[in-house]
């Protein structure tokens, strides 16, 4: 029942990861607040049903879900990357 801890992690590093290395560019963090609402997401799932600190019977697929759910959301961020047309709609002043 930890699934969320994988992409907390991941926020928390990428974050240390943004300050140390002095990247400004949006797109990380974009991709920082991407995993931190991932993390979000399962804590609020997991304290909405009760089992916010449990940990299942097998902690290796909930780590697993966790790893899934951080490369799901680390995919979506490389296409929002490699094509911004699908993040960013321009429009022109009439």
């Amino acid at each position: 029942m930890v699934c969320y801890a994988v992409p907390l992690v991941g926020a928390v590093v990428c974050h240390i990861w943004r300050k140390s290395a002095h990247k400004l560019d949006p797109k990380y963090l974009w991709l920082n607040l991407m995993l931190l609402g991932g993390a979000i997401f399962g804590v609020v799932d997991h304290l909405w049903n009760g089992e916010l600190f449990l940990i299942g019977n097998n902690i290796g697929m909930d780590l697993a879900l966790g790893l899934a759910i951080t490369l799901t959301i680390l995919a979506t961020w490389s296409l929002l990357v490699k094509f911004p047309a699908l993040s960013v709609q321009e429009t022109k002043a009439i």
